[in-house]
């Protein structure tokens, strides 16, 4: 699990490697990701863009930017959560992401909260801790 909060909004993002959506003779590797986002401050707050960059394990960059995410431009009261799963393919068996979003108050100041970066490990990447 991965966390980040900013100005009392906390992403969490919990990455899994999705073997059966997964080719490794093709060289295709399959993650869905989960984000929670937690308003934790005083204010309501919506989500209107994101932007990821994306980089696979042999450096290579892609970069996503759209309004909302998965289709919707959340709103977070104080206290508020809202959750949702998403996936990203690689042509390598690990890589990493990170982000932000633009979020907008209720009075219509705009500022980006970060996501965590965090690790995309496949098969060949995971370790097991005797």
């Amino acid at each position: 699990m991965y966390r980040a909060v900013t100005r009392n909004i906390e992403v969490v993002v919990e990455p899994s490697f999705m073997a059966d959506k997964s080719s490794v003779p093709h060289s295709q590797f399959f993650w869905a990701y989960h984000i929670a986002i937690v308003n934790h401050g005083s204010e309501t707050v919506q989500l209107k863009s994101r932007h990821w960059i994306i980089t696979d394990a042999n450096g290579r960059e892609q970069v996503v930017k759209g309004p909302g995410v998965v289709g919707e431009q959340p709103v977070l009261p104080p206290g508020g959560k809202f959750e949702y799963t998403s996936g990203v393919p690689l042509q390598t068996s690990s890589g990493f992401m990170t982000g932000h979003y633009q979020m907008v108050t209720d009075r219509g100041e705009r500022f980006e909260i970060d996501v965590p970066t965090f690790s995309l490990d496949g098969p060949a990447a995971t370790r097991t801790l005797n």
